[in-house]
């Protein structure tokens, strides 16, 4: 095969695959299956798209999906992210595997095809079923095109948009690889979920399990408002078209016009999915399955979840699908929140920790961090020697002490002695042991969010409409919280260690950050927190800044940690023989996960921001493919991001 057939592969084969079982026994040989005989059928059409289904689940042996924001300022891991560390991410020569490079057109052009094939089919009505369900799959094809371009958006900015299958000739597929400017991409993206929406139920078959026109709803105004906001915040930038250093042609659009453009998309569908009102009861008092706010994240069936509006269900009985989510969480699952995450979430009166008559009791030990804060946090961070099966008597670090498994094997470690507490659930694993817990995927708590923020970009910072202001406040009653202008005078920007606090090195307004503040601690473990910081433009300031965890030395925890036979103190500060926590000397009172080793730590010295990182570099080989001189890639017509070398080097 010539080099170029691998840029953009063509769809070959696989089509057996995609049929329902019901159909196996009329199928020809695989050899023979040709497009003339795929995609006449509404199950045609289900099995199609739900082969091309790519979210973010549980999976493997770990906490799964309520790892995503592992590697952040909310969330650690036992080892770091070499995007902290400038000069450690490396522009690739190729990846191993095909489906590994983000620059890859695989599925894109299989969806092309389909609807290619489909749409004038169905024009023509020749595709045979029920005309409710063949629209349903072709909205979920269009769905899922606009969610894969809104990873590429994410990944590299600038990107090429291709809307059809392409011939097998050098030319074409060299020409189609041009980078659009990213404006233009986001656009795109747009113009497809309005199709997908036209299309979608909120009553497909398989209810929830697949994708709903509410769930199209909630990307449309996510993707508007990542938009608006990258624009807003990284304007003037290489990052952004027109920018200085820009690496795309003359670019002559307007970047104000089309800021407000996505903007207002951005609150027309948000407002459309909030004013339905799907938001679960949050009980006060009850921390588990019987409180359907905190029940919505772990249930085995979340189909009766208004709150959930795409979810996946795992079945161990009959199709051998299942995850481990649930087993790792009660140890600590190698992940914990941070100390400065746990500081943003408020007192149970509104009023940050630092503010005058808070109540807040300091951090001396756990008990004292989580006395009087609000409902998210007492529902969604493990305290102290609480119980978590009733059948075993299993708890939340030790039984004697509640101290968190702050020493264990990396797997199961309780990085930070915060543990994550949503996605556990009433039953009982062992180490290892397969859950079924279903697995959220879209919540419909997101579009509240997505407007209220849009609404203050749009007034620059200094106000939100009254629509806006409505939102906010349910979000809040929720969560058992006063009126947001309680939390708005007392907020201090310069008492704040959240990087939201900033964009492009500079304080925003209070009322913008208190509204941050309030998406960073609705979506707890959810996995925004890297792509926000990214839009707003939040990580330019981050030098050598220290992630931390309890405080250590300066509390009861310091010990809790004793051989049961020796009494022994089984802490090893850094500096000792075999280190196993940060030393009070060098680190200070709180446990610092990246300081328990000093010798050859590139992370020792905290995590470091490179301006590059905001955007992925492309790998070689696709400059090498589309250049009209394979030994110099500055001859392609596709150009690396901004700050990214043409070598395999990292950025600096």
């Amino acid at each position: 095969m010539k080099t170029w057939n691998k840029y953009l592969i063509l769809l070959a084969g696989g089509l057996l695959g995609l049929s329902s079982c019901s159909d196996f026994l009329d199928l020809k040989p695989e050899d023979k299956v040709t497009p003339e005989d795929f995609l006449w059928t509404e199950s045609d059409l289900a099995s199609y798209a739900v082969k091309h289904y790519e979210f973010t689940t549980h999976d493997g042996y770990n906490i799964g999906a309520w790892k995503e924001d592992n590697h952040t300022d909310n969330q650690v891991t036992a080892s770091f992210d070499n995007r902290w560390v400038p000069g450690e991410w490396k522009v690739k020569e190729s990846y191993s595997k095909r489906e590994d490079d983000p620059w890859n057109f695989d599925a894109i052009r299989e969806l092309n095809y389909f609807l290619e094939i489909v749409i004038p089919r169905y024009k023509e009505g020749t595709i045979t079923g029920v005309d409710a369900n063949v629209r349903q799959y072709i909205g979920e094809i269009y769905f899922q095109r606009a969610w894969k371009y809104f990873s590429k958006l994410q990944t590299f900015g600038d990107f090429p948009i291709v809307k059809t299958t392409l011939p097998d000739e050098k030319e074409p597929l060299v020409e189609a690889s041009k980078r659009q400017p990213r404006n233009e991409v986001a656009k795109f993206i747009l113009s497809d979920l309005d199709e997908a929406i036209s299309y979608l139920s909120n009553t497909p078959p398989g209810g929830k399990n697949r994708i709903t026109r509410n769930a199209a709803l909630l990307v449309k105004s996510r993707v508007a408002l990542f938009e608006a906001s990258w624009l807003t915040y990284h304007k003037g930038t290489d990052r952004v078209p027109g920018g200085s250093g820009w690496p795309g042609k003359d670019f002559s659009g307007n970047l104000d016009s089309d800021i407000a453009y996505f903007l207002e998309e951005c609150k027309k569908a948000a407002s459309e999915l909030a004013d339905q009102g799907l938001l679960a009861e949050n009980i006060a008092g009850e921390r588990k399955m019987g409180n359907p706010y905190f029940a919505q994240f772990t249930l085995e069936d979340m189909e009766g979840c208004p709150e959930i509006l795409f979810w996946k269900k795992y079945n161990n009985t009959d199709f051998d699908i299942f995850h481990f989510a649930t087993s790792y969480l009660p140890s600590g699952g190698n992940s914990g929140f941070t100390r400065q995450y746990v500081e943003t979430f408020l007192m149970s009166n509104g009023l940050p920790i630092y503010a005058s008559g808070s109540g807040y009791k300091g951090d001396t030990s756990v008990d004292n961090v989580r006395e009087g804060r609000e409902s998210r946090l007492d529902l969604f961070m493990m305290k102290p020697k609480e119980v978590l099966d009733t059948k075993v008597g299993l708890t939340w670090g030790s039984k004697e002490t509640g101290a968190p498994g702050i020493l264990n094997l990396a797997e199961s470690r309780a990085v930070t002695g915060y543990g994550l507490r949503k996605g556990l659930s009433d039953n009982y694993y062992t180490g290892g042991q397969t859950s079924i817990e279903g697995c959220p995927i879209f919540r419909a708590a997101e579009a509240y969010l997505n407007y209220v923020e849009a609404s203050c970009i749009e007034n620059n910072g200094t106000s939100i409409d009254s629509k806006a202001q409505a939102y906010w406040n349910v979000i809040r009653e929720r969560a058992k919280l006063p009126d947001y202008k309680v939390t708005l005078d007392a907020t201090d920007l310069s008492k704040e260690s959240d990087w939201g606090v900033y964009s492009a090195g500079q304080q925003v307004s209070k009322l913008l950050y208190c509204i941050r503040r309030e998406r960073r601690c609705e979506l707890v473990e959810e996995g925004f927190r890297m792509m926000d910081l990214k839009r707003w433009r939040a990580l330019d300031q981050v030098k050598n800044y220290q992630v931390e965890g309890v405080n250590l030395w300066e509390s009861d925890l310091k010990d809790a940690y004793k051989d049961a036979d020796t009494g022994k103190n089984l802490l090893i500060p850094q500096g000792q023989e075999n280190p196993n926590v940060s030393s009070y000397a060098e680190s200070g009172k709180y446990l610092r996960p990246y300081q328990i080793v000093k010798t050859n730590n590139i992370i020792f010295n905290g995590y470091n921001w490179c301006d590059a990182h905001y955007l992925s570099p492309i790998a070689l080989t696709h400059f090498r493919i589309t250049a009209t001189n394979p030994d110099d890639l500055s001859t392609s017509v596709i150009y690396q991001n901004p700050g990214w070398p043409l070598t395999p080097s990292g950025a600096k």
